[in-house]
């Protein structure tokens, strides 16, 4: 199979849309990629994401007649399912524990035509191939359901990229390590030692055996809470990946008060995530590193202020990444990864936090962040009363050009002052009688005359006979409106005693061509307030933050 793309002739789908068509799951594809050297070559997208020619992809399915395989991939599932329902990870594990060369023995609650087809499959790839494609199986199937019971794929890839290059003598932790995806799927296959954790034992279990059967040795999972009972308590490891629990309350807080993990504070019942990054953070050998997924609304919410002011002040904090919405399996909110990293000496604590916004960014879109993506926040700005670690909050901030928009504003902000000198008509001293002294006329006789209809918010001139100009100017009057006001400030008009004086059409055009100026006049007065506010505000924000300095 050759790396080069081709060139698209045709239309061009995914992996993940291969697997759909074939029915398989995208393990399965990517096991056919490797291992047959006739598979489609890339005809477009990227080394990570490629695109395949629809025409060869459906060619070559035909002529390998990979309908048998996928028959027997889903007969699989839908046996299991029928004998195990929602326990599918009691399932895998069974199937697992058959397929082990030093298990022989039939768990009893795997039926007899499961173990021929999942032994049948392993025959014609490997066992590694089948508890793979199942793990996948049961993965989209979980993120099907909106469940977060499992880490969903596009996490899994976000931290594969943001560990980067995993040396081979790693040691890599996973205290949260559910069915083994995460810890397996970061750093080589071969060469780190991998410890994980798991309160789930079948998940647990699944995950030894899943490590063994895809040939990867120095892998050790046990059982157990690992804030309750820490299995590892002497591992100190080069990196650290979780994707913890969320929003439990019941993690053991009572039990723990005066633990020593809690360096940073103790977290309150409501703030779980942060216990658990302080577990991830004491695991961490001089130099290592913590890669853990968290809730957006960690990063500000009151109850983890003083641990996130801690760790801060610190310089602990390497990197906060928002992901795009819809990068989790169970909802379309945006996650965060932090990343911390334990000093190597007393000097070496970090200065600033890389935070990196891709929010904006589709799920499956790239991960190394656009230059206007990027910010190096000071540990000074972050010690706010709030400590907000939201990314999206320091990158517009960053990425604003103050001289440029203090000038358009500036600018804006003259000519409209300009204007508003121009709109204030000029007025001589009146002859004629108030209203209240002079004949005039109610707005509920000009209705009944058909002259008038009430429009939102004000009535409005039906008839040539009416300037609307002049009936609207003359009902924001003082009189007219202290008439409509009522003792709590809320203005509804009096239809039956506002009263508009009675002049003729060309009399009527006069005043309402002074009205209709006075309104642009004071709508011309608020813009200018606003500029001024908005110009005033960004002045002393760029003079306190260096971005603006004083003309000489």
């Amino acid at each position: 199979m050759t790396d080069n793309a081709a060139s698209p002739a045709g239309p061009l789908v995914t992996g993940s849309e291969i697997a759909r068509l074939a029915g398989v799951t995208r393990a399965a594809v990517s096991n056919w990629r490797r291992r047959y050297d006739d598979f489609p070559a890339p005809a477009g997208g990227s080394v990570n994401s490629p695109l395949f020619d629809l025409t060869e992809v459906q060619g070559w399915l035909d002529k390998q007649r990979k309908g048998q395989d996928v028959s027997e991939e889903v007969q699989l599932w839908q046996v299991l399912r029928g004998a195990y329902g929602d326990d599918m990870v009691a399932a895998l594990a069974d199937v697992a524990t058959t397929l082990a060369a030093t298990r022989a023995k039939r768990p009893g609650a795997l039926p007899e035509e499961a173990v021929i087809a999942a032994r049948r499959l392993a025959e014609n790839g490997s066992p590694g191939e089948v508890v793979n494609g199942l793990a996948e199986r049961f993965t989209d199937s979980v993120r099907r359901a909106g469940s977060d019971q499992v880490t969903s794929p596009r996490i899994v890839r976000a931290l594969k990229h943001l560990a980067g290059e995993v040396a081979r003598d790693a040691t890599l932790f996973d205290p949260a390590c559910g069915i083994g995806t995460l810890l397996l799927s970061v750093g080589p296959e071969r060469g780190p030692r991998r410890y994980g954790q798991e309160t789930d034992p079948r998940s647990a279990r699944f995950a030894q055996l899943r490590a063994e059967l895809t040939g990867r040795t120095g892998v050790d999972i046990v059982t157990g809470d690992s804030l309750r009972d820490d299995r590892w308590t002497d591992i100190k490891a080069d990196l650290v990946v979780c994707d913890p629990p969320v929003g439990g309350v019941d993690w053991g807080r009572e039990e723990l008060l005066l633990d020593p993990r809690w360096e940073l504070g103790t977290p309150s019942r409501a703030e779980s995530e942060l216990a658990w990054l302080q577990h991830a953070y004491a695991h961490t050998t001089p130099g290592g590193r913590v890669l853990m997924v968290m809730p957006a609304s960690v990063a500000y919410r009151k109850a983890g202020r003083r641990i996130r002011a801690e760790l801060v002040r610190r310089g602990l904090l390497a990197q906060v990444t928002a992901l795009p919405p819809g990068t989790a399996a169970s909802h379309a909110l945006p996650v965060h990864i932090w990343e911390l990293r334990r000093p190597r000496c007393s000097g070496d604590a970090l200065a600033a936090v890389r935070m990196v916004d891709l929010t904006g960014n589709e799920p499956d879109g790239p991960l190394e962040p656009r230059p206007d993506q990027v910010a190096d926040v000071s540990l000074v700005e972050l010690l706010d009363d709030v400590v907000d670690l939201t990314p999206g909050r320091y990158i517009t901030e960053s990425h604003r050009d103050y001289a440029s928009e203090y000038q358009q504003l500036r600018r804006e902000l003259t000519d409209q002052v300009r204007a508003l000198a121009e709109l204030l008509p000029a007025l001589a001293a009146g002859e004629r009688p108030s209203v209240a002294e002079g004949p005039s006329v109610s707005v509920a006789d000009l209705a009944r005359a058909g002259l008038v209809e009430h429009g939102d918010p004000e009535p409005v001139s039906v008839s040539d006979q009416l300037d609307t100009d002049f009936l609207q100017g003359f009902l924001r009057s003082a009189a007219n409106t202290r008439r409509s006001t009522s003792a709590s400030g809320t203005f509804r008009l009096d239809g039956k005693g506002a009263r508009v004086p009675q002049m003729d059409i060309v009399e009527q055009r006069r005043y309402g061509a002074a009205f209709r100026a006075l309104q642009e006049f004071e709508e011309r007065a608020r813009r200018v307030a606003e500029l001024s506010r908005e110009a005033t505000d960004l002045a002393r924000d760029g003079l306190a933050n260096g971005a603006l300095e004083p003309e000489n």
